[in-house]
């Protein structure tokens, strides 16, 4: 409806006035310009963004550190069981030997992996890639197994 069908519709006979029970413009009271204003609001260009390039400039982030974690698994106790523990105490895990492990960055779960032995002397770990999230996707977090 455009400001002057306002107007047409507002400069109407009695009747309408009646049909609003008796309701009555106060002097001096001009609704095309209250509506008027509101239209200009609505009037108004949409917001514009500048557009995204579409090469990002990966070398602005090589430097940032960020936290990598190898999941072995979990397990679910109460608060009374975990008070109970103390040194050499064992906690069962949901993981089974051979089952892959979950490579975390930053919280987000990138990719899985199996367990392997990098030096026996030094007696380290380390993970082998078996399943690395693509980019733009993630990797679901493994189902719980404890019971």
């Amino acid at each position: 409806m455009t400001d002057s069908e306002l107007d047409l519709d507002l400069e109407d006979s009695d009747e309408e006035e009646s049909d609003l029970g008796g309701f009555e413009m106060p002097t001096g009271f001009d609704p095309s310009a209250a509506m008027g204003r509101a239209g200009a609001a609505r009037a108004e260009a949409p917001v514009q963004f500048e557009q995204a390039e579409d090469q990002v400039d990966l070398n602005l982030v090589m430097d940032v550190p960020v936290t990598m974690q190898v999941v072995l698994g979990s397990a679910t106790m109460t608060v009374a069981n975990i008070l109970k523990l103390g040194r050499g105490a064992v906690v069962k895990l949901d993981t089974k030997v051979g089952d892959p492990v979950d490579v975390v960055v930053n919280g987000r779960i990138v990719a899985r992996g199996e367990i392997v032995v990098i030096d026996k002397e030094e007696q380290r770990f380390g993970i082998t890639l078996t399943d690395v999230a693509k980019p733009g996707s993630k990797l679901q977090a493994r189902k719980s197994r404890a019971a």
